[in-house]
């Protein structure tokens, strides 16, 4: 735990309270990018069953990031070893739902907090909620960006909008506690996809994203998207030593 809160940025920040719990989110996020390429499926789809410890070290000592399966289970661990009331959530995309059709797309967290519940999620690649959000019919501001639950039949739909931009969805989800055991669907679809997938890779699958103290920056393929103080500027990267600059500034922390 205390290798952990170092790593972040949060040593000695051990308080169970609202004004940690959204540094421990803000830091985490600031500390550990969002990298799809730590999702190494060579030897195997695991996201169930999955090596915490191993994990850890790769993804936090090393810094190397990774997907909501590795940065959210971990997160999850260590808001509980420090006392938080967490929960395990589940979440899909327009675009997951899609391809995959499961309601398991994403793994996400919520945290009972004197008497309030807290949308916890350190492992989307963005752009979205930097610190906490609290469950609530309430539109709720972020670094320039706004926020707001909506219910959509039997999920809720997490919507944003930046300065000049129109409220879009993030994500669908239910409050519906959920086991790791869950994720079983998801794996099954992922080695289908593995199997079935035989075209160029050409960067298209590059998907990352980092947070840095007044917004996000997000690498989708060649689309790189920043948001700072709300205000969203988005181009495609045509070139192969930008884009791979860009990866690799990503990854470190090292970009503007």
């Amino acid at each position: 735990m205390h290798r952990y809160l170092e790593r972040i940025g949060c040593a000695g920040e051990t308080g169970v309270d609202v004004a940690t719990l959204r540094k421990l989110h803000k830091r985490h996020l600031m500390a550990i990018p969002y990298n799809g390429a730590t999702q190494d499926f060579s030897d195997g789809v695991r996201i169930v069953d999955i090596d915490e410890d191993a994990t850890f070290d790769t993804s936090v000592v090393q810094g190397r990031g990774g997907t909501c399966f590795q940065l959210n289970r971990l997160f999850a661990r260590l808001l509980t070893e420090l006392g938080y009331d967490v929960t395990v959530l589940a979440a899909s995309t327009a675009e997951g739902w899609e391809a995959s059709g499961l309601d398991v797309e994403h793994m996400f967290n919520r945290v009972a907090l004197d008497g309030d519940e807290w949308l916890v999620d350190v492992g989307y690649p963005g752009p979205s909620y930097v610190e906490p959000l609290l469950v609530c019919d309430a539109v709720q501001s972020q670094y320039g960006c706004q926020y707001r639950l909506v219910e959509r039949g039997s999920r809720i739909a997490l919507q944003r909008r930046g300065r000049i931009t129109r409220w879009g969805v993030v994500y669908t989800f239910t409050m519906q506690p959920r086991q790791w055991s869950d994720w079983k669907g998801m794996e099954d679809f992922l080695i289908r996809e593995i199997t079935a997938d035989t075209g160029p890779q050409d960067g298209q699958k590059i998907l990352c994203g980092r947070t840095f103290e007044n917004g996000q920056v997000v690498l989708k393929g060649r689309r790189h998207l920043t948001v700072r103080d709300g205000r969203e500027e988005i181009r495609t990267i045509t070139g192969d030593d930008e884009h791979e600059q860009l990866v690799s500034h990503l990854l470190s922390g090292e970009f503007r």
